[in-house]
């Protein structure tokens, strides 16, 4: 019997918690829309997501589930919102992993060795990472080189 009360009663301050909402006024709320339908940035369309189903007085769990994150990641998102507002949303610069190439700085070496190696690019990589001194696979170096000649072909 004992057990039983301790238990449920163990439960019920489990359960019970303090229900975290944001009042957002009209303008507010339709910039978090906006940005919502508009942006490019599946990241910020997500949070903006957070933030407006915050709004309607759901739970963290709720949304949660909704946005398929964590519910502590849901409060995070909350509390940048609360701090500095749809600009809190928006990923930091630097954030992710850094590039193994840099247009400003690879971009004359890695069209110098291409040329000289036009018809084995596995050659080209292996000289490439000799002279960086950095190991990167195939498929880094032919991304690179596509987003090299996309950034130089102006007949788009």
């Amino acid at each position: 019997m004992i057990q039983f009360i301790l238990g449920s009663l163990f439960t019920n301050t489990l359960t019970l918690g303090k229900r975290r909402t944001i009042d957002l006024t009209t303008t507010d709320r339709q910039a978090l829309e906006l940005a919502f339908r508009n942006s490019s940035s599946h990241a910020l369309r997500q949070r903006c997501q957070i933030v407006l189903l915050k709004s309607e007085g759901r739970s963290s769990k709720e949304v949660a589930g909704i946005v398929k994150q964590h519910y502590v990641s849901v409060n995070a998102w909350l509390t940048r919102y609360e701090q500095a507002g749809l600009e809190g949303l928006l990923t930091k610069p630097g954030r992710g992993r850094k590039p193994l190439l840099d247009k400003q700085t690879d971009a004359a070496l890695v069209r110098k060795i291409v040329q000289a190696e036009r018809q084995r690019l596995s050659q080209a990589k292996a000289q490439l990472e000799a002279q960086t001194g950095r190991t990167m696979s195939l498929k880094t170096l032919q991304r690179f080189l596509k987003n090299l000649t996309a950034a130089t072909d102006v007949s788009g």
